[in-house]
């Protein structure tokens, strides 16, 4: 079944230049048809090691943001003909080696969107997490099931899959350019009746110097984004005010 099926791995860069080999070299490339990294407008080598390893690659020499650099890849990857497409954080914290079984129930047509979740078996601080940002996101996740009518262990995640259905359902290019971006997928996920479509894999945590943080203050604004994107939400759901990334067609 997955050999029909064309699966590529998007990965959104910046400064990821000592991370990016060793992320690329735990992928199973037996069962990925390609990869394509979004160079956004990094200051390091990260392009050089990505053309090195023969990556197909994306340069943005201005920065377009977090989101804007995923919009630019979806895009890609749909245009490819995939039938799924996982985003990989190439920063070497999330671990590749569990594509396969992120990707399974998607294969089988049970779920449009996975999640590979630090935080199921509560194992996130023995990984490394920082305890503030443990907390914010446990607070963020509860207040997310609350509202979206989901039950998910965490939905800030650097590894994620979706099938080509969900993509080109969603119009996520509507959504912001910032990192407040994957919550908006979410969001539309639960707005555009995927809700039990998703699920979601325990993966390791896995915090060290070279991988990719967000610091608090942009945490702290992400965090206030995502509660913005959830107001919008119920607005739109009992038709108070219509949101546009909510009803408009990609």
């Amino acid at each position: 079944m997955v050999k029909r099926q064309k699966i590529v791995i998007v990965m959104p860069a910046r400064n990821n230049e000592k991370t990016v080999e060793r992320t690329y070299k735990d992928i199973p490339h037996g069962l990925v048809n390609g990869i394509i990294v979004n160079d956004n407008a990094s200051k390091d080598k990260t392009v050089d090691v990505a053309r090195k390893l023969g990556l197909k690659i994306i340069r943005q020499k201005k920065d377009r943001g977090y989101g804007g650099a995923q919009k630019a890849l979806y895009s890609e990857a749909l245009k490819q003909n995939a039938h799924i497409i996982i985003m990989l954080h190439p920063d070497y914290q999330y671990d590749p080696t569990k594509i396969p079984e992120l990707i399974e129930p998607i294969v089988k047509g049970k779920r449009d969107v996975m999640l590979g979740s630090r935080m199921l078996h509560n194992n996130a601080l023995k990984g490394g997490m920082p305890l503030w940002r443990y907390i914010g996101n446990k607070v963020l996740t509860k207040i997310e099931n609350i509202i979206l009518g989901l039950n998910l262990s965490e939905y800030h995640t650097g590894l994620r899959a979706f099938s080509r259905k969900f993509l080109e359902t969603i119009p996520y290019n509507l959504n912001s350019d910032d990192f407040v971006f994957d919550q908006e997928l979410l969001i539309q996920a639960a707005a555009f009746n995927f809700k039990g479509k998703i699920g979601e894999i325990d993966i390791p945590t896995r915090y060290f110097k070279e991988a990719s943080s967000i610091k608090f203050m942009p945490a702290l604004k992400y965090g206030i984004d995502t509660l913005k994107g959830l107001l919008s939400y119920l607005l739109h759901k009992y038709k108070i005010k219509k949101s546009r990334n909510l009803i408009t067609e990609p």
